[in-house]
This record gives structure tokens, sequence and C-alpha cells, in this order.
């Protein structure tokens, strides 16, 4: 009696769930998610409903049945619902809504039909779907066209849509890996963390119709499609196709993009209910980006599986997150000068991309003393090429990322530790690789269409549908013209440079409204901001440019990307956003120099300009002549150089750089003329062809500026200067003066134009070699002046042998 009791009293819901009047909607709640079975498939192989993610947290998704912890579907990963009043309602216009507390809509199907039926259904293939009518072919959603983290089998991938890794193997949002179709028709693998991003399958350097890798692939397949079969092959419009190890067998399978970055296929046979993995896409798993952190290594041992160690001189930052990496266990480089320096040899270990500069044919002795010149080095590495002509290879690193120790590399990787620091054994985190019987239940909603109102209602509406398809027409089309070359720019930016794209509103957020104003130039103004990762950065909010398209900023923008220099500012993301353009730079202590110069407080001492001088020249010198293109600045001033914490300078501000190429000395036309009132070399105002000896100059009057304390905008005494030069109130003019009558008296003309806030604590010979040095960078004749490797290699020597 009390089972039939209990039968009936189950049968009750059901037959009220399919017999539902049609003038409401129905909803389910989420109170009830552990007795109440939302849907099942017909066998049942899949279940539906509300998933317990957290602690009062759910999501909406699809499951195994048999399997329960293996989600296949999510529809609101990034925002759970409350466990108090969250709903999933099927609305009378054919629109499925989740809603958090009663209160926020957090997801939606954003469907509608005038359909007098519609119903949800769970499909064997584990497809969700809502149908407006009672036929299984007129579908309003499915679930298989929004993939999470997983394929199942003839699920479609498609260009539009990309699998998102889940954060870790118990949090089920959104990670740091994607699978992806790119603008050029590959299927990719890309690491997007919070600081870079960088694609790891196939590398990008690779020529896409020849990766290598035993599939070649094509790129000119725009269909942009990858599916997982029944049999356990996986094929792609881009040629590249796969197969597992027990191919040919039907069994249940899944393809999983896992936590770790790997793309896994699993298998499981009926009944069972334990996964086997049948095949991966990256059989070297420590070759994925990102998966140990900065300052760390992978290795591989098939007996324990991958593992995550520190490097010498490391501690972890946090043991239960290996991303995070390691931090140092001894003060950094640039915080001291008294430090002195050993290399310790790990052989066969390698950290991919983001290399500080590359040099061939260097010793193993040259290398060390390139590194030492770097406060910022942690290390190089030192290899012999396998290719003929080229000898042995050396790639300086400021960032140790991607880090694998893989006995088929036959380089190695030599760390920068302190001379009197202990060789400590590294710490490991072994890593851990990620996955009720009934009838069909479905959610239906009948109801019965409204009648109309006449012919006014349907003029009225005709009027409004002919509107609205004239706007999407027009928005589509403005999309396709102009959104999509920017789209794609904006990834190839992100891939090759590791710069991330920012939103407008996180950066308005993290500014504070733009609250705090750090800095402002002709270009635009720039404000403090810290990001949702505690950095603290300066964000330059560029003025509006009528001309400039979202292309053309981020062509600029990639110019960036290819620098990397100490001296140079370090650009961390950018802004490309309707009429908005920013971008997102490391944050500097000591504000600009044109700041410290002006200051009260008279913190730069003699060591710290001179040092400032010779940082300067070393970053435009890397402009001219040793990064991939000739930039020019074209506004070098104080305001454009920036003083870290440890004074230590970095030109900023590139919106006014000019890119050349190197075969074509002819090429340097400018349509108008660049730079600030005071600084700006003579050709500019005389029409004459604009080169690199633009930037000398300018470089030459903030020296000056410098050592003498003074604007080269402010008016000079008239009686400091003699009679012949009562035309020219600048300050060059008054430092050959000074000069001049020094070397007729017999003098000192150097203790005549020093700044007066330096009293008498400086060097008067290294005061002498920077102001002979500046006048020689401000001559009239452009081809007199010096190139700025020549005025490093000038300071930097004089610097040695004192």
């Amino acid at each position: 009696m009390a089972a039939s009791t209990l039968c009936i009293a189950l049968l009750i819901p059901l037959i009220f769930f399919h017999t539902f009047h049609a003038s409401s909607s129905f909803s389910l709640s989420v109170e009830n998610f552990k007795e109440e079975l939302i849907l099942s498939s017909p066998k049942p192989t899949f279940t539906a409903g509300f998933y317990a993610v957290g602690q009062n947290a759910f999501c909406f998704a699809v499951w195994y049945t048999h399997s329960p912890d293996t989600l296949v579907w999510i529809a609101n990963r990034d925002q759970p619902v409350n466990g108090k009043r969250s709903t999933l309602s099927l609305l009378k216009t054919g629109n499925l809504v989740l809603t958090d507390a009663g209160q926020l809509q957090v997801w939606s199907t954003a469907t509608s039909t005038s359909s007098r039926q519609v119903r949800l259904h769970l499909y064997d293939t584990g497809n969700l779907v809502l149908l407006e009518d009672s036929s299984d072919s007129a579908v309003l959603w499915q679930s298989f066209d929004f993939p999470t983290d997983t394929l199942l089998p003839n699920q479609p991938l498609r260009g539009s849509t990309n699998l998102v890794s889940s954060r870790s193997g118990s949090n089920h949002s959104s990670g740091f890996y994607r699978l992806f179709f790119d603008f050029e028709n590959v299927l990719r693998l890309m690491y997007q963390g919070p600081r870079v991003s960088s694609v790891f399958w196939p590398y990008a350097w690779l020529q896409s119709n020849n990766f290598g890798n035993g599939n070649g692939r094509s790129t000119f397949n725009d269909s942009r499609v990858a599916v997982l079969d029944e049999l356990g092959g996986v094929l792609s419009s881009d040629n590249y196709t796969f197969r597992t190890i027990d191919y040919g067998t039907v069994l249940q399978r899944r393809l999983t993009l896992d936590h770790d970055g790997n793309v896994r296929v699993y298998s499981m046979v009926d009944g069972e209910e334990k996964w086997m993995v049948s095949g991966l896409f990256r059989p070297q798993p420590c070759f994925i980006h990102g998966i140990c952190g900065p300052n760390s290594y992978c290795t591989n041992d098939p007996t324990i599986g991958r593992k995550c160690s520190c490097l010498p001189g490391h501690r972890w930052i946090d043991s239960q997150d290996w991303t995070l990496g390691c931090r140092l266990n001894f003060d950094p480089w640039c915080n001291t000068t008294k430090q002195e320096s050993r290399f310790v040899g790990l052989a066969q270990f390698d950290f991919y991309g983001y290399d500080y500069g590359f040099y061939q044919n260097h010793t193993y002795e040259q290398c060390v003393n390139q590194c030492l010149q770097l406060c910022e080095c942690k290390g190089f590495q030192f290899s012999f090429s396998d290719q003929g002509g080229f000898g042995s290879q050396c790639y300086l690193k400021t960032q140790l990322l991607n880090g694998h120790y893989s006995v088929s590399f036959s380089g190695s990787f030599f760390l920068r530790l302190p001379l009197s620091h202990d060789y400590e054994k590294p710490i490991s985190n072994v890593l851990v690789c990620g996955g009720n019987n009934g009838g069909v239940k479905e959610l239906e909603r009948p109801y019965v269409e409204e009648k109309e109102n006449g012919s006014v209602r349907f003029m009225l509406w005709f009027a409004c549908a002919l509107g609205g398809l004239e706007v999407l027409c027009f928005f589509m089309v403005w999309c396709f013209l102009f959104r999509n070359n920017a789209d794609k720019q904006a990834y190839v930016l992100a891939a090759e440079t590791g710069f991330r794209k920012f939103s407008y509103s996180e950066l308005k957020q993290a500014s504070k409204g733009f609250g705090e104003e750090i800095g402002r130039g002709g270009g635009g103004t720039v404000y403090k901001g810290v990001l949702s990762d505690d950095r603290v950065v300066a964000i330059k909010r560029l003025h509006e440019i009528a001309n400039q398209g979202e292309s053309e900023f981020l062509a600029e923008v990639s110019i960036i990307g290819r620098l990397n220099h100490m001296n140079l500012i370090g650009m961390l993301g950018f802004c490309a956003e309707g009429k908005y353009r920013l971008l997102v730079y490391e944050y500097m202590e000591n504000g600009s120099l044109a700041h410290n110069l002006s200051s009260s407080s008279n913190v730069l001492d003699w060591t710290k300009r001179y040092n400032i001088a010779l940082g300067t020249a070393r970053g435009l010198a890397y402009l001219h002549e040793e990064c991939l293109e000739w930039i020019l600045h074209c506004d070098i001033k104080p305001e454009n150089i920036l003083l870290d914490s440890d004074y230590q300078p970095k030109v900023a501000d590139f919106g006014l750089s000019k890119l050349l190429n190197r075969n074509n000395l002819d090429n340097s036309t400018f349509s108008r003329i660049r730079g600030t009132r005071g600084y700006m070399a003579p050709e500019w105002l005389f029409n004459l062809p604009i080169t690199s000896k633009v930037d000398v100059y300018s470089y030459g009057v903030v020296v000056l500026e410098m050592i003498t304390g003074r604007s080269p905008t402010a008016g000079i005494q008239l009686s400091e200067l003699d009679a012949e030069s009562h035309n020219h109130g600048r300050l060059v003019t008054w430092v050959r003066e000074k000069r001049k009558k020094g070397s007729e008296v017999g003098s000192s003309w150097v203790d005549q134009i020093v700044d007066p806030a330096l009293g008498s604590k400086y060097d008067r010979n290294e005061m002498e070699i920077l102001a002979t040095v500046a006048l020689e960078c401000v001559e009239e004749e452009k081809d007199v002046r010096p190139s700025m490797s020549h005025v490093v290699e000038r300071l930097q020597s004089y610097e040695h042998n004192s």
C-alpha cells in the first residue's frame, strides 16, 4: 500500500507537467534540484537539471546519467544562481529563461515564436533542443550550437563558437584555454591567461599549410567546422584529422578541452561508469603554455605523470594553485647593485617565447656578459643550431614562462642566481589531469494564440518589423565591412605580442571612472588604474582621432608589440571599442623626468641624472638600430621619459612614432610637423628629410635640461648672452656661449651651467663629457650629429673607465 502511494505521488507532478494550462508560463525551482528529475533522454543516457557548483551556487547543465560528475554543457557557467527562488522558466513567448533569486535574468535562449506549442526535449545525443511544435525538425534553439568545454559525437565546432576549458577540475567556470578557428580557417589552441596570451598548437611561427605534424593544414576551406564521430575520429575543415586508439567501435564518447589545456577524447563502454582516455591532441603535455606558471618548469614522468617544480632560488606563490608560479627567494637584481651573480646550468631546459634578445654566434662568455649588463635578465638559453651557418644561439630572458624539461632538447638554460645563494632541490607539485530511470520527460508549454485587434495592429506590427529588418541589415553590413578585419587584427596582435584586449567598461572600472589623472599630453590623458588582478597600471586614453579607424590603431599598436627593451615602457594591453582608443602600460612609480626636474624635493642627484641620460640613449639606440624596423619617436621630451621605482628611465609615448623601411632611406617623409616646441630639430622647420637625427637632437636638448635644470622654452636672461646671440634666446645657445667663454678664460665652463639644485655634488669630468655629447647632438647640421649607438658607446665607456 505504501509503495502504491509513493508511485502515485511521483506520477501526479508528471501528469500535471504534461497538461499544464496554456495561459501561463512553466517554471522549475532550484530548491527541488535533488528530488526533482527535470529532464532525461529516452534511454536515459543524459540528464538535464540544476547542478550544484558550490555552496548555495547552481548551474543549469546537462550530464551523463550514469556519470553525474561529467558535465557536457552548462548554461550559466560564469554566473551561478542562488539556491533560493531561482527558476528555469519556459515562457509562453517561446523563450527559455534562467532567473537568479527571482529577480535577475542570468541566461536565456533569446527565442520567440507564435506557435501554439513549445517544448523542451533532451535527445540521447545529449542535445537539449527547444522545439516550436510537435515536429522534431522545428528547432528554435539547441545546446549543440553553444558548446562549453565539451563536444559530443556529431556535435559541430564552428567558426562562430569555441571550446573554453574549465578553471580547474572542481571549478566549472571559464578557464584559460580556448579551442577555436582563427581568421585563417585553422583550428588552434590558445592560452589566454591573466597576464599573457599565446597560441601553442599549432605554433604560430609554423606555416599554416605545413605544420610539420603529419597533418598538413589548409587555409582555403572557410567552412570552419570540426566534429567528433561515433567511431572515434576527429575531422576538421582545415584537413586536421585524428583517430582514437579504439577507433572503429561505437562507444560513448566525448571530446573535452580539459583545464590543463589539452584536448582529450574519452571513451566509455555502455554499462560501465569509468571514462578512459582514448586520444589527446598534445602528446607532449609539458609543451602546453601557462600550465606551470612563471619561474617554474614542467616535467613528465610516465610513472607518476606530469609535475611542476620551482626553479632553484624560487618558492611557490600558492602551493595550491600552480598556475600562479613561483617567486624569488632573493632581492631582484634591479633592486640592488652590490649582489654578484653566478649562472646555474640546467641541461635540456627550455622556456618558450618572450625572448628579450636573440644573439647569433655568441660564445657562452658573451651571453654571460650580455645578461650581466641587464639588471632584469633572469638567465639565457644557449644552444647550437642544428642547421649549418648559424653556430651558437643565445636568447636572453627577462620573463621565465612556459618552462619545461625535455630529453629531446639539446640546449641548456643558464639561470642567474646570487653568488652566495645555495642551490636547493626544486619543489614539485604533481598535477592531476582532468571528467534515475524512466521515460521521456519534457517541459511542454502549449498555449492559445491571442486574436489580432484589426488592421491597425497589423499595420503597426508590419511597420515595426520592416524598420527593424532595415536596421538589422545595416548593422550586419557594417559589422562585415568594418569590424571583421579589425577583429582579425586584434586576434593576431594578441597572439603575437601577448597583449590583452581590454573592454572599455573594464578599464573605466579599473581607473574608477578615469578619476585619477597622472599625466596629460597632446595625444591623450593618462590615468592611474588597478586591474582585477591588483596590478597597478597607467591607462592612456587617446584623444578621438576622426581619421583613424580601429584597423589603423591596431596597426600602430602592433609596432609597440615588437619592442622589448628595459629602457622602453612596457605595454600590457589595449582597448579599441567604438570611438574609444586606450593603451594600458606598466605603472612607473616615480612619474616622469619632467615632474622630477621641477620637483622641490631634489631627489635627482647627479648619479641618477647620468644614468637617466645613458638609459634613455640605450632605448633610442634600440629603436633606431636594433629592433626589426626603424622607429622614430619624434617627440623626445622629459614628459615622455618615465622613471621606475629605481629611477631607471623608460622612454614612453610612441603615438607620434614613424615606422621606416630599412631598405628605403628616402621614405622618411611626414605629412605634418611633429614634436614639441623647444625640442624640435631644425629639419622640421625647413622641410628637410626626416631621419633618426631628429630624435638625436631632441635627446641633446633633454640632456642639457637635466644638466642645467632650465627648460628650453623658458627665456634666458639677455645679460647672460653676448651681443651676437641676442636673437637666440634658447637653452642651446646659452650653453654654447658658456662653453665658449670658459675655454677662452681657461675656467671650468660646466660649473657655470650646472643645476643649482645639485650644488657641488657632481662629478665634473662626467658633467663635461655629458654636456659635450649633448652639444654634439644639437648641432644644426644633422649629418654632424652622432648616432644614438655612438652616444651610448661614449657614455658607457666613460662610465666603465671611471
